[in-house]
């Protein structure tokens, strides 16, 4: 690998000078690399030469441009059966976000700081921090794809977020809890919650509240998952956005949840006034089919919760006083189960460990319980349990 000064005279007799970096690929074809400053063609040089060594170098010219590797990245999500509503979220990311800044870009140009400069072109340009940051995790997926293919040799997005990790880390970051009254309905609201449901929304919301299933598995939980008898039910299948039943988010979805009497009697006689339909669903529309959950939200959560006074009220521009439900999502209920869960025995019930809590609500991991509901479980008097540990062990009676 050699590195030269190449001077030349431009077509206005002016004189131009690069730095070019002469050097063969771990396949032994030649490669010709320009750049302005020495210092670049230094760098580029140090870095090509040990990719060459590990046989993982990619040529600028043999790469391709970000918007070639996202077609080569959605047909692979089709191919890996991906859920139609997760291929059409991708496929937003990278015809709304991504082809219109970065499309044209070869592969190898996806630095850290292209990604940090992407990601505040997209905020200047109007978008959210949420959307922002899973437009990256599907740009990382991209470039994870490429490097599968042999097209890149780096992943920026995933370096970035290795240094951002530990950086967080070191410094003691952490996520904001989830608040009672705020993200999880209290006691006393759920109370109130119980005594306005009426008609046919008040067993799908006693099932949420006292199984914290998904609205996408309330949807498409049919009778034959059900067991009365034994009181409790199998969740087998969920119903997406596009009122197609399919399997639960992950293996981890597939659980049996032990019904409360309150729940079992409530099904009990729901089944008989339920209405009849092919799928044999527990909690489907008037004609039998699955229910959409916009209709299950305005027609049913959000309209118990005013008859129950679970709002908030806000002032609006012209000083009107407005009340609206205090919870927007039924994602709520599911938490409010996480917690009852949790904190059963305080309330004379049976205490559940995290792995049963992790059980109950589906998690694909004990690290995504702790993550969310860590800071809800009852905190322990270390020195009292010491005490006791030393009292057994040197045979002390605490008597």
């Amino acid at each position: 690998m050699s590195i030269r000064k190449r001077t030349w005279t431009d077509s206005k007799g002016e004189t131009r000078s690069a730095w070019v970096v002469d050097y063969k690929d771990q396949s032994g074809k030649r490669r010709l690399k320009t750049f302005k400053l020495k210092k670049e063609a230094d760098a580029f040089a140090l870095t090509a030469g040990a990719e060459v060594r590990d046989g993982i170098h990619v040529a600028d010219r043999d790469t391709t441009t970000v918007a070639d590797a996202s077609k080569s990245w959605l047909k692979n999500c089709v191919q890996d059966g991906l859920e139609r509503s997760t291929i059409d979220q991708y496929e937003q990311h990278v015809r709304l976000h991504i082809k219109p800044f970065i499309g044209s870009l070869k592969l190898s140009k996806i630095t850290v700081p292209a990604v940090r400069a992407f990601q505040d072109e997209l905020r200047d340009n109007g978008r959210s921090a949420a959307m922002n940051s899973r437009v990256t995790v599907s740009l990382g997926s991209i470039l994870s794809d490429a490097q599968e293919r042999g097209l890149v040799v780096r992943n920026a997005v995933h370096e970035m977020k290795s240094r951002r990790k530990s950086k967080s880390t070191s410094q003691g970051r952490k996520k904001t809890r989830l608040k009672y009254g705020v993200d999880i309905p209290t006691k006393e609201e759920v109370r109130a919650l119980i005594e306005a449901a009426e008609g046919s929304f008040r067993p799908f919301l006693v099932t949420a509240i006292f199984t914290g299933l998904r609205s996408s598995e309330l949807r498409g939980l049919s009778w034959s998952s059900v067991n009365l008898d034994k009181g409790e039910l199998e969740v087998r299948q969920r119903a997406d956005k596009y009122q197609t039943i399919g399997l639960p988010k992950s293996d981890a979805g597939h659980r049996t949840i032990p019904l409360p009497p309150i729940v079992n009697n409530t099904l009990k006689e729901w089944k008989v006034a339920c209405p009849k339909g092919e799928m044999d669903l527990v909690f489907p529309n008037g004609a039998g089919k699955i229910e959409y959950h916009a209709n299950i939200i305005k027609r049913g959560y959000h309209p118990v919760q005013i008859a129950a006074g679970v709002t908030t009220t806000t002032k609006t521009t012209d000083a009107k006083l407005v009340t609206t439900p205090k919870y927007s999502g039924l994602h709520a209920l599911r938490h409010w189960f996480a917690s009852w869960c949790i904190n059963r025995k305080a309330d004379g019930g049976l205490e559940l460990s995290a792995k049963q809590v992790q059980e109950r609500l589906g998690h694909s991991s004990i690290t995504i319980t702790y993550d969310t509901y860590g800071h809800l479980f009852p905190a322990t008097d270390e020195a009292k349990d010491l005490a006791a540990a030393e009292n057994m062990l040197l045979g002390i009676s605490s008597t």
